[in-house]
């Protein structure tokens, strides 16, 4: 029997191979004569790094880079040598996570230290790149990753625009000059995973820039500033497009990737799956699990469980899921693939006893074992 495990993080708990390792023991210990196969899952966001660090070989780079408030913060990204990729969660440069509730404010956040650690991969000699861009603190257009790969954003004086969302409303020239000439060599892949437009109601400013801190005049400003930079930079990148959809992204991240750079916007299970070739794995299993820390309605709309199963089920493969808590509206994930799905508790306890590593291991591990248990008894009598 080969089991094929991708499961993504249980998030303050165990990483996607951690939590891989220990359905992997509780299989065999059902089955010794398992095969099990441990793939790492992640959906761009938060363990992105880490999960295709340990499941391609790669290692972890630190780097020292400005962060969203202009103060130095400690960035951690993945280098997978063979491919000569980096890894790049966006949030361990320019996250909502790093600035204080009390200081947010998009008017200030920018995004250069973002191209800070672009600039360190390529120094290295990386040259593809993964980019989560979840999590943002920013609201800059993605002007200031840009500045640090050299781009000029002018003010009439000539000076390079002060940074955070702030900075557009002086905007007058974008310049090329300077731009790091290695960028040319570089391709992008952005894990993307909302709709938005750059302006508008549905833009970046309107429907994210609350979160970060935003009152509605300053929602205004931003959106018409946002708005002006966009018809700049279609003067010289006559493939701008504002109304793209994921260019509103991150603040408008996803905006300066697509316009400035070799980029696409993609979902950001389908990137991982790709990159970590798990159908090659898929095809000639005789079960695939999968799971995350809380299965919800939001899994079945497609989070990374989901996305398992349903490259699972281009193979006819059954599908279990574990997790940590289910909710009711659960079961829609058994209308997208999952066949079945497991709480992985099995006693009373707080939030906190749950989600110490050692118990959440113990317990994937034990209830994987009574599942294949069951699963092996019905292979036997069949």
């Amino acid at each position: 029997m080969k089991i094929v495990v991708a499961i993504d993080s249980l998030k303050g708990s165990l990483s996607s191979m951690e939590a891989g390792d220990a359905i992997a023991e509780g299989v065999r210990r059902a089955d010794g004569d398992a095969e099990v196969v441990v793939r790492p899952l992640a959906d761009g966001g938060e363990g992105t790094v880490e999960a295709l660090v340990c499941g391609m070989n790669g290692r972890v780079q630190n780097v020292m880079v400005t962060g969203p408030l202009g103060n130095p913060v400690d960035c951690v990204y993945g280098m997978i040598e063979e491919s000569k990729t980096a890894v790049i969660e966006m949030s361990g440069a320019a996250g909502i996570t790093l600035v204080p509730p009390e200081k947010r404010n998009p008017l200030n956040t920018t995004t250069y230290g973002v191209g800070e650690v672009i600039r360190d991969a390529i120094a290295k000699g990386l040259r593809r790149f993964i980019i989560g861009i979840g999590g943002s603190a920013t609201n800059d257009g993605g002007v200031g990753m840009l500045q640090a790969l050299g781009f000029g954003f002018l003010d009439k004086e000539g000076n390079q625009i002060p940074f955070g969302a702030k900075g557009l409303e002086l905007l007058e020239t974008i310049t090329t000059d300077r731009v790091l000439p290695e960028l040319a060599e570089c391709e992008f892949k952005i894990a993307c995973d909302v709709n938005n437009p750059l302006c508008g109601k549905n833009g970046a400013s309107a429907v994210y820039g609350p979160q970060k801190g935003a009152t509605p005049s300053m929602i205004m400003q931003m959106d018409k500033w946002l708005a002006c930079y966009a018809v700049l930079a279609r003067e010289q990148f006559p493939q701008a497009d504002a109304e793209q959809e994921g260019t509103g992204a991150a603040g408008g991240l996803g905006f300066a990737f697509v316009t400035f750079t070799k980029a696409v916007l993609e979902s950001g299970i389908k990137i991982v799956l790709d990159e970590t070739s798990l159908e090659s794995y898929v095809q000639d299993a005789d079960v695939v699990v999968t799971g995350e820390g809380q299965l919800d309605f939001q899994t079945a709309m497609g989070k990374a469980p989901v996305g398992v199963a349903k490259l699972a089920k281009k193979y006819g493969k059954p599908v279990f899921a574990f997790a940590g808590s289910v909710t009711k509206e659960a079961v829609e994930c058994n209308k997208n693939g999952i066949d079945a799905f497991f709480p992985i508790l099995r006693r009373i306890s707080t939030l906190e006893e749950a989600m110490r590593p050692e118990n959440a291991k113990e317990n994937l591990t034990d209830t994987a074992e009574q599942v294949f248990r069951l699963w092996q008894l019905r292979g036997e009598r069949e």
